[in-house]
């Protein structure tokens, strides 16, 4: 009965002390966060290290109550430990008690992804269902395609090391100082740090750009598409 009642506060928000609970953690999180941005500074008082201190206890205490209590009132569990919101919940206090032994502060920033939880409180939750969904739909496909990709990637790097090495020593000195080249260039970004300077590798250069449109627009069609599917079956169960 107890156990009912507190899965009904954590994670029932049609109830008004659900909504007050989830408010409460929504704004502790934006609290947290901002403490995180305001700690970076590099000329922070004493007074306020030890305000962002408190405010970082405080906080690490209610999240991890928080989260122990939602293991317990999960039906399943372990369901909830290994799901999205559960990763983001234990990255979200792991640093604080992993600080003696290693430098995770950076982590701290994940809990910019625990605002998701918000979206539980708006109409947008239906949205979010629709992406899980669509998600689904095209799981395979996505597989797939990232296996194709990181076979792009390695053959694109073989290739620019073969045209460029010997031109190029120190810039493409390897097969992996050539996967730089090839992420950026596959993925169209270009940043242009790194370039050939053959004219085998600039028309292999120009092959590996054309691939590398569709390796972009390939995923966003697929996403694309699927998020249809998951409308049209939406508006069937309704």
């Amino acid at each position: 009965m107890k156990r009912n009642k507190l899965r009904l506060i954590i994670e029932d928000n049609t109830t008004r002390i659900g909504r007050i609970f989830d408010y409460f953690i929504q704004i502790l999180i934006l609290i947290s966060l901002v403490a995180f941005s305001i700690e970076t500074l590099p000329d922070n008082s004493l007074q306020t290290k030890k305000i962002l201190a408190t405010i970082e206890l405080i906080s690490i205490v209610i999240f991890s109550i928080e989260y122990l209590l939602r293991i317990y009132v999960a039906e399943k569990p372990l369901k909830y430990i290994f799901s999205f919101y559960g990763i983001v919940d234990i990255l979200s206090i792991l640093p604080f008690y992993l600080s003696a032994t290693f430098n995770l502060k950076a982590l701290r920033a994940f809990r910019i992804f625990r605002i998701f939880r918000a979206f539980k409180l708006v109409r947008y939750n239906k949205a979010l269902n629709r992406f899980s969904r669509a998600f689904t739909i095209i799981k395979e496909e996505l597989v797939l395609f990232f296996m194709i990709t990181l076979i792009l990637v390695f053959l694109t790097s073989s290739g620019i090391y073969f045209f460029e090495n010997e031109a190029q020593p120190k810039v493409f000195s390897s097969l992996f100082h050539s996967l730089w080249w090839s992420i950026v260039t596959l993925t169209t970004v270009g940043y242009g740090d790194v370039y050939p300077i053959t004219l085998g590798g600039k028309i292999f250069t120009f092959f590996v750009l054309i691939i590398g449109v569709g390796i972009v627009t390939i995923p966003a069609g697929l996403v694309a598409t699927a998020l249809t599917k998951a409308r049209t079956l939406e508006e069937k169960e309704e």
